[in-house]
């Protein structure tokens, strides 16, 4: 998160945060083929996972959309 400018950053952090609360909000998607699921804030994503067995939501990545799903 350091990489994004501070108005991505106050974005993704709210995102964040109200993941706290749902990690399942109606505005996540689960990615095909993969353990992650995104929400989306504005042109930036959050990729994370879910561990229900520990209540956690663990953010793996988050930066703009064009980059966020290579590997």
């Amino acid at each position: 998160m350091k990489k994004l400018p501070p108005e991505a950053k106050r974005r993704v952090q709210a995102a964040v945060e109200l993941l706290a609360e749902d990690p399942r909000p109606p505005a996540a998607k689960k990615l095909t083929g993969r353990p992650e699921w995104r929400v989306r804030t504005g042109d930036y994503r959050v990729l994370y996972r879910i561990q229900d067995d520990v209540l956690t939501v663990v953010v793996v990545q988050a930066g703009h959309r064009r980059d966020i799903y290579e590997k």
